[in-house]
């Protein structure tokens, strides 16, 4: 029986990357006084690192006027991470990043249920909060049983910590919950702790390797494109009676 269902923030709640992160990156380069700019093809293959201040490291010592010595590097890096974090703030405060269609619905579907949630990312509790009490209201954390983030799984996804982490605070088994991911490393997480897995593609990561997955297709908000266990009709949207059938389809196939 599907008792949990596990949330993934960024690209899956809502398109954060696309209209979030990307943007505030490059608003915190020309804060700086930087001439760097990320296009969206150019930030697609940097969110291949995990975290943003890796990504940050990585890219600044590929450039040609970017700082030689490490420490130098280190530390141009965390400023550049910490003006971006604000940046970042801004944008979700403004009311500048809705959650993705369906999203609301599964939300209360759950809720109408008494069915546990929890978030599980490896982003800053700060990030999470900013775009939840955007969106939610500040009583957020009361529609979810356990919320986990980067200070409670320092550890960044694709290692299964963060899953490991919310499976033990829900005292749940991995069999008994559905995680809903977006990026490959967040599959390989929630795979790697044996959680199924239903893949919502997102801007940057339309065409993930889904092989695996309980469940893929382009949005929460509609069937047409989906690939599942049990036919889904183009015009419905995916609601927890979808993904229990789903959970229940896949536990059947297990234990044959």
């Amino acid at each position: 029986m599907l008792r949990a269902l596990l949330w993934d923030v960024d690209g899956t709640l809502a398109e954060t990357e696309r209209y979030g992160h990307l943007v505030a990156f490059n608003t915190a380069f020309a804060e700086a006084g930087l001439p760097y700019r990320w296009t969206a093809e150019r930030y697609g293959e940097l969110l291949r690192i995990a975290g943003g201040r890796e990504r940050l490291e990585h890219d600044l010592a590929l450039q040609p006027d970017g700082p030689k010595r490490p420490l130098e590097l280190r530390h141009l890096a965390e400023q550049l991470h910490r003006a971006k974090n604000a940046a970042y703030e801004r944008i979700v405060a403004a009311g500048a990043i809705p959650l993705r269609p369906g999203v609301i619905e599964l939300l209360e579907d759950c809720a109408a249920a008494g069915l546990p949630m929890g978030i599980v990312t490896t982003t800053s509790g700060v990030n999470i909060d900013v775009l939840l009490r955007t969106r939610l209201g500040g009583d957020w954390r009361s529609r979810f049983a356990v919320v986990v983030g980067a200070e409670q799984a320092p550890l960044k996804k694709p290692d299964p910590q963060a899953y490991a982490r919310a499976l033990e605070s829900l005292d749940l088994t991995a069999r008994q919950a559905v995680a809903i991911e977006d990026a490959p490393a967040g599959v390989a997480a929630a795979r790697a702790a044996g959680v199924p897995v239903v893949v919502q593609h997102s801007f940057f990561f339309p065409d993930i390797d889904d092989a695996g997955a309980l469940a893929a297709g382009p949005s929460l908000a509609y069937g047409a494109g989906w690939r599942a266990p049990t036919d889904v009709a183009a015009d419905t949207r995916i609601s927890l009676d979808l993904l229990a059938a789903w959970h229940a389809s896949a536990t059947m196939h297990a234990g044959n």
